[in-house]
């Protein structure tokens, strides 16, 4: 039996590139070289077919550690909660109020990229405070 040794995380949207983009700006991902042949994307989506043209993105993390980002076009929108979310960890090992100014700080500078901040969920007797966030499109994600 073969062991998983790469993942990528797969998002269903209406917009890949804009999501995408936003997802390399939370995480410091950044996106491919475009194919061989194309000088940029855009020169590359302009060779597809009209129904094909920016019906995915990808992005992943330069050190290699992390798992590929992948957007792909869907003609629904989400009507419901995430069964699956990412959790963003920026103030890992952090407590009380240094945290909390962690998640703070980290919540302006995202929602200044087109984030929405949803809610605080204060610490409790077994976990630290995160705060819930949407991405451009609504996808939630926590700032942990």
């Amino acid at each position: 039996m073969a062991l998983v040794k790469q993942f990528q995380v797969t998002f269903d949207c209406a917009e890949p590139e804009r999501v995408a983009r936003f997802w390399c700006e939370v995480l410091g991902y950044v996106a491919p070289p475009p194919p061989e042949g194309f000088a940029t994307w855009d020169d590359f989506d302009r060779s597809l077919p009209p129904d094909e043209r920016g019906s995915w993105f990808a992005c992943s993390d330069p050190t290699g550690v992390g798992p590929r980002l992948y957007f792909q076009r869907v003609p629904e929108g989400k009507v419901a909660k995430n069964r699956l979310h990412l959790d963003v960890r920026v103030a890992t090992g952090l407590v009380g109020e240094e945290r909390l100014a962690t998640l703070e700080a980290e919540c302006a500078r995202l929602v200044a990229l087109g984030a929405v901040r949803v809610r605080l969920l204060p610490a409790d007797d077994d976990n630290e405070s995160c705060l819930v966030m949407q991405d451009v499109e609504g996808n939630e994600f926590c700032l942990d």
